[in-house]
């Protein structure tokens, strides 16, 4: 049985401060074992104490640097993604910076638009959404989306009440928290599970008007 999460190492620290001044092959293979281990495995063990969130799927560490000149080869940060029945998910990334937690629905699906824009601009149901997101911005969760338009949505109008949310291609919150002695310690558990059930309200929103996506999902796998 793996044992439980107790915190992440300092190493994990120093890992990425190291990718982050030598993002080479050289630098990955010397310190492979180090990601392997302190980094990777702790993060397992982070994710099988968040198992209700899950199942999750740790992003790989390798950048696609096929069409993206000058690119580095690795990430610099180590990220893994759940998904609820509901449709929604869970995102955990840690890096040199520290921990970010987001959840929501980062980048929706043609029929998932559809019915997202439809409930946004519907009076009562929008409203609401409306309401959700300005007492999570309160609380000091940042919103965001994987793309978001320049402009309205076609058939939408430019001054429509709750044109910032209809923009949105995705509707995600999320926070982060710069490395503190908590980051060594299993408190990394209570304060992603205090962030994920702080946003449930815009998840039950989401799940209960979205839905999952009827197409085939998305590659995770980036």
């Amino acid at each position: 049985m793996a044992s439980a999460f107790s915190g992440f190492s300092p190493a994990v620290l120093s890992f990425f401060d190291g990718l982050a001044d030598d993002n080479s092959k050289a630098y990955w293979q010397a310190n492979k074992a180090t990601y392997d281990v302190e980094v990777k495995g702790a993060m397992q063990r982070l994710l099988d104490d968040l198992g209700e969130y899950g199942p999750f799927k740790i992003f790989r560490p390798y950048n696609d640097v096929r069409f993206a000149k000058g690119r580095p080869p690795y990430k610099e940060q180590i990220g893994a993604v759940g998904e609820s029945q509901g449709g929604s998910v869970s995102y955990v990334q840690v890096s040199a910076a520290g921990l970010m937690v987001g959840t929501g629905y980062y980048s929706m699906a043609a029929d998932q638009l559809e019915l997202f824009r439809r409930a946004v601009d519907d009076e009562h149901r929008g409203a609401e959404l409306s309401g959700i997101c300005s007492s999570m911005v309160a609380k000091g969760y940042q919103l965001g989306a994987m793309e978001e338009l320049k402009t309205a949505p076609r058939g939408y109008p430019k001054d429509h009440p709750r044109i910032e949310i209809l923009r949105r291609k995705g509707l995600i919150a999320f926070t982060t928290w710069t490395p503190g002695p908590w980051f060594h310690t299993a408190k990394v558990v209570t304060r992603i599970r205090s962030a994920w059930q702080g946003a449930a309200p815009m998840n039950d929103w989401l799940d209960t008007h979205v839905g999952p996506s009827t197409l085939p999902p998305p590659d995770w796998d980036r």
